[in-house]
Formats: structure tokens, sequence, C-alpha cells
């Protein structure tokens, strides 16, 4: 198993990390724990030693098995990750209760890596309102958490903020050959080398996005390597950074584990053709957008509640997929008011949007392509 030094906190990790939110489970819904267990043992043994978990996940039901299914094994021959869900905290006393529930749930006596979970700029300014990071130095201070940092989920502005207001021992952001330009990105990923702080990589894969396309993209990869799967190609790419330390996936099936096993036991940067072949599935993947729309949300509010950029963002990343399961989650749950068919088709978005996009018009498409890819 690969493995790559945190030279400032002294520690040397598994280049692959085990993401502990999307374990097999049963019709019910419930982790099934022998499948997941099997596939636990699998990459310990193979040298995987960095394992990802988080209040919430799986229900709030992966803290307590993988902290079962890890006793089994010496407490100082892996690292145990896991999270502060910050949208439960309302005083100051809740950060050390909710760590303290944690420790329990996962019966350790300390945390290896202990994130402050999916930072945004709300939810940073909660973090210095309830003096968050001064009550994670008291449990540090006590040996309860060994390396404190972050995951996030916001714009480049707000995680530049965020990195630099301390000196954190390491961070979590999303990265992969499509999200360069999105949340922390490129120039994150640049700051971190910078300032030194070693970094774990969630969405390596895009939620799987990056595992299945059309035929065409597929056959450009397979021309590569016939034997490489689609998905290993995504989980190179952001390991070849070197400020890379960790690559988390959350695997569901046995398959999925053996495959990343494959890839980060025998691991290779890519080469000069694998990289240009992944700059052109880029290229083709854009291509399919449907609109220029940037997000400026200059057209907001609209009269009648439709959430626009929302609307036609959902509706490029289908179009740039392919697949409705890409944006199942997101189509599904929109409030009813923010959908596009009850725009009033008053124009008055069109007259302020910096891109000159047909807005009316292409909001009638997307609650045709997509209600019709619903179907399908």
């Amino acid at each position: 198993m690969e493995k790559r030094e945190m030279k400032k906190l002294g520690v040397t990790a598994s280049l692959l990390g085990f993401g502990c939110m999307r374990f097999p489970t049963t019709p019910e819904g419930k982790i099934d724990e022998p499948r997941a267990e099997k596939m636990l043992d699998m990459a310990y043994q193979a040298g995987v030693n960095y394992f990802d978990t988080a209040y919430p996940y799986h229900e709030k039901a992966s803290e307590p098995f993988v902290g079962r299914v890890l006793n089994k094994y010496d407490r100082d021959t892996y690292y145990l990750a896991t999270k502060l869900p910050t949208w439960l905290l309302e005083k100051e006393e809740d950060t050390e209760r909710i760590f303290r529930e944690q420790l329990e749930r996962l019966q350790k006596d300390y945390v290896d890596f202990y994130l402050i979970h999916a930072l945004d700029k709300e939810r940073w300014e909660k973090v210095k309102e309830l003096n968050v990071i001064e009550h994670c130095e008291k449990l540090q201070r006590e040996g309860k958490i060994k390396y404190l940092g972050f995951s996030f989920h916001d714009d480049y502005e707000v995680f530049e903020e965020i990195l630099t207001s301390r000196d954190w021992d390491f961070c979590q952001i999303q990265y992969n050959y499509m999200d360069t330009e999105e949340q922390a990105g490129d120039k994150g990923y640049a700051l971190t080398e910078k300032l030194g702080v070693p970094l774990v990589i969630m969405e390596p894969v895009r939620g799987g996005s990056l595992a299945g396309f059309s035929e065409d993209i597929e056959e450009m990869f397979h021309k590569l390597d016939a034997d490489k799967s689609v998905a290993s190609y995504a989980l190179r790419w952001v390991a070849s950074h070197p400020n890379v330390k960790v690559v988390l996936s959350g695997m569901s099936t046995e398959e999925q584990a053996q495959d990343n096993l494959n890839t980060f036991t025998h691991f290779k940067p890519l080469n000069e053709k694998e990289e240009s072949t992944i700059n052109e599935v880029v290229k083709t993947l854009r291509s399919r957008v449907k609109n220029g729309c940037t997000g400026c949300a200059y057209c907001m509010p609209c009269p009648a509640g439709v959430n626009i950029p929302k609307n036609f963002r959902i509706w490029n990343q289908y179009h740039i997929y392919q697949r409705y399961g890409v944006i199942k989650y997101s189509w599904e749950e929109m409030e009813e008011k923010e959908r596009p068919v009850n725009c009033i088709k008053c124009g008055k978005c069109e007259t302020v949007c910096p891109q000159h996009l047909s807005i009316r018009e292409n909001l009638e498409q997307v609650q045709k392509d997509l209600e019709e890819a619903k179907r399908k």
C-alpha cells in the first residue's frame, strides 16, 4: 500500500483512506454489517491505516460500527478520523459534550484526526462565536484529539480566510479533475501547499460521477489500458498531487474496495499521455454544458420564487454526465416553489443577466429535460 508522510505531524498514512459514509446496506437501509466488516478487514490487511467516519453517517450508525470493528486491531496501527457536527452546536459547552459522546460511540480513548465538519461562511461564523477551536485545543491538550483540522464546502475566498486563521494540522477538501475551479479547487490546493498544511481529499470520484460515462468517454480511458477502471484514473489524478496525503473513497461494494486497493497498492502517478487524455475528457464533458450560467445570482430573487442558478446548475450537471442518478437528489429534493414550472415569464431576470442568457426559454427546457430523465 502506498504511504505518504505528513512531515508536519510526524505521521505516515496510507494514500488510500477508507471513507465510512457509503457502506453496503440492507434492503431496510441499515449497514450490511457482515459485508462492511469484511471490506474494512480487507482494507486494513492490505495496508490501509486511515479510516474516516462522522457523526451523521449512515443515520448515526457509522461511528459505533466502525469503532467496534476497529477494536479487533491494535490501536496504534491505524488512524481514526471523525468530525464535529457544527449544525448541532447551540452553546459553547456543546463542542466538548458532543465530542465525548463521539468517544463513547467509537469506544475509543482518543481520536487521531478530528475535523470541524463541513465549514462554510455561516458555520465558520458560528465556530468563532462559540469558541469551538478553543474547546478543541483544550481536548488536544488533554490528549483526546491528536490532530485538529476541518472539512470544507464553500468558495475559495472563505477557504482562504479559514485556512489562514490559524496553524491547522491538516484540512479536507473536495477535489477532482472536474472540480478544479469549484469550492477550494486548484487555488485552495496551491494555498495548502504554500502553507504546508497536509491535505485529505474527499469526493475524488465526485460521488461516483467520474466512475462511469457514456461509451465515447469510456473508450478514451479504455484506449489507455483496457484493464484499468475509469474510477482509477480519477483517484490517480488526485493522488498525483504531492501535498495530497490521503485520498478518501467511500466504498459500497467488495469490487470497489478491491479495485481501489489495486490502484493504491501498485500506485503510479499519471503519465503525460494519461494527463492529456483526462484533459480531453474534461474538455468534452464541459462542452455538454447547456448554458453559461456562472451562478452569480444577479437574476435573484425571482419574483415567482424560482431558484434560477440552482436549476441551471442541476440541468448542466445532468447533461455533462448524461446520468439522472448524478442529479437525482438535487432535483427531487428541490422545494416545489423553486422549480422552473413556477416561472411567470416576467423577464426581469433577463434584463440583469451578465451572460445575456435566454433564461425563460432555458427554464422551460430544464423542466422538460429533467422530468423526462426522471421517467426513463
